[in-house]
């Protein structure tokens, strides 16, 4: 069991659940008007903790109204220059992330640890393949990654620190997780997984999965996180149910959705892009069917709470594998959301 961090309302290792992770896909200087609703949002997807960009200290105070905002812990992601960590902890950031390979002298690392130690703000040593010391050794990869680590974490240890979690991450999957067991085995801090630049929707999902799901089975990891190069909620929701899988995380909306064939008459494909982050935001324990035709619609409404089917040129809608309504094409998506909103289990 490895130790425990915390991470502002957040535990990380231990025996606490493991955190589901993601990074912010627009600039501080630029959110969106809709930043508070769309964090809202990410909390109900489940989203615990959220990592925003923090490379100049002229965006201080969007920092601080993002860690003002969010309901989940912020993390500031610094490189190059210390002096950004120093004043992203003025924001009562939750946790600082750092590679002290591109920080510079060690002094500056041991600033930002001191003031971290003062403030109660955790500290992640990420570590990217691509981003490490020069090999003079002739060491493997995985040695040069997890030694670099334990180097840095005697540093932050030296100084009375120990609120650290740590990444070795890599585009590579057997990389990644070769580091990540291989730490695991020499240290006890608790590790933040995850397959960088691991592509789109289909390749990272495939590569995260593989990697991940194996290392949470060895109860190594205490976040994760998806790196897709896509939207920020496909990767809470990758992530999310990854842990469902494993049986690491209960409740929530389960959607069970037809591939689409030759026999649909309803885009169920189409309509399920259209709905299916709405749906997950519920946080409504409950299952939800969405078929395109009359094989397997039907069927499956039995199964699920709440259902949508095409039959012919109508649309349905089941409530506990009873036909309740029929719908329009286009109030469907309204239509299913308000049956969610007011389902009773």
């Amino acid at each position: 069991m490895t130790r425990t961090v915390r991470v502002g309302s957040l535990t990380i290792g231990g025996n606490s659940p493991v955190s589901v992770q993601t990074m912010y896909d627009i600039p501080l200087s630029k959110l969106e008007p809709q930043f508070e609703s769309r964090m809202a949002v990410l909390k109900a997807m489940g989203c615990d903790i959220i990592r925003f960009s923090y490379p100049d200290i002229r965006e201080h105070d969007a920092l601080c109204n993002v860690v003002r905002l969010c309901p989940m812990p912020v993390v500031a992601d610094i490189h190059f220059d210390w002096r950004n960590a120093m004043d992203a902890m003025d924001c009562n950031v939750a946790k600082i992330r750092i590679n002290p390979g591109n920080i510079g002298e060690r002094w500056k690392t041991e600033e930002i640890v001191r003031k971290a130690l003062d403030k109660g703000v955790a500290i992640r040593i990420g570590l990217n393949s691509g981003s490490l010391p020069r090999n003079d050794g002739g060491k493997s990869m995985v040695d040069l990654m997890v030694d670099t680590a334990l180097e840095y974490i005697s540093w932050f240890e030296n100084l009375g620190f120990y609120d650290t979690v740590v990444s070795l991450k890599a585009s590579d999957s057997a990389l990644s997780y070769e580091a990540a067991r291989e730490f695991s085995k020499r240290c006890d801090y608790p590790m933040h997984l995850g397959v960088t630049e691991a592509g789109g929707v289909v390749s990272s999902c495939v590569k995260s999965t593989w990697t991940l799901g194996r290392l949470l089975e060895q109860g190594i990891g205490g976040t994760i996180r998806y790196s897709i190069t896509g939207s920020i909620e496909d990767e809470v929701q990758a992530g999310v149910e990854l842990l469902r899988t494993l049986g690491m995380r209960k409740g929530g909306m389960k959607i069970v959705s037809c591939p689409m064939c030759g026999r649909c008459s309803f885009n169920s494909q189409g309509f399920l892009k259209e709905v299916e982050h709405e749906l997950l935001a519920t946080g409504k324990d409950i299952c939800v069917a969405i078929m395109g035709c009359q094989v397997n619609g039907p069927g499956e409404a039995k199964g699920a709470d709440l259902a949508v089917t095409g039959i012919g040129n109508k649309i349905y809608l089941y409530k506990k594998g009873e036909i309740y309504k029929q719908i329009d094409s286009a109030d469907a998506g309204a239509e299913l959301l308000k049956a969610v909103s007011e389902y009773e289990i």
